[in-house]
């Protein structure tokens, strides 16, 4: 993966635990359910760019028509891009990044997806996964379903699950 031109593309450097996530296991879902974007995914649903363009949108039109902001959005400068999501629900896993903060101080968000609530996880995106897929993460929105055991967690590569790419 060609980070530099990633981040160039984005215009942000991104943490470092996410990279080696995404250089381990590439494009894919983690048990069923926590799908992780990469970037040049040939998926789009499964793309870093294209989740982030798409998500921008989306909520900045809501927050134009007035819904809140989440904590931590309304210091000037903040931001949030898209890391992951959750299958079935709409739910999305966004960095929270903040003026003056390197992309290793990033920390968690989870919002619904389908509603204005927002969840702030102070960790990374790497502990948050391992905590959401051991059933460990304090959530009232995130997961619901048993957490696998030590030998039970599994992450499918997009290809197997999606098929052929759709470009």
């Amino acid at each position: 993966m060609d980070w530099a031109a990633v981040e160039d593309a984005l215009g942000t450097a991104l943490p470092a635990d996410y990279k080696g996530l995404v250089d381990t296991y590439g494009g894919g879902v983690f048990d069923g359910t926590v799908w992780l974007l990469v970037p040049d995914s040939a998926y789009d649903d499964c793309d870093l760019h294209a989740q982030a363009a798409e998500r921008g949108e989306i909520l900045a039109d809501l927050w134009e028509a007035g819904e809140e902001r989440p904590d931590g959005l309304t210091e000037a400068g903040a931001r949030v891009l898209p890391w992951a999501f959750e299958e079935g629900s709409g739910a999305f896993l966004y960095w929270l990044g903040r003026p003056g903060r390197r992309p290793e101080e990033w920390t968690v968000l989870y919002n619904e997806g389908r509603g204005p609530l927002w969840e702030h996880h102070d960790m990374g995106c790497v502990a948050f996964l391992r905590a959401a897929l051991t059933g460990t993460v304090e959530s009232e929105y995130f997961g619901g379903g048993d957490a696998a055991g030590p030998a039970g967690h599994r992450f499918d590569a997009a290809c197997h699950v999606l098929g052929q790419p759709q470009r």
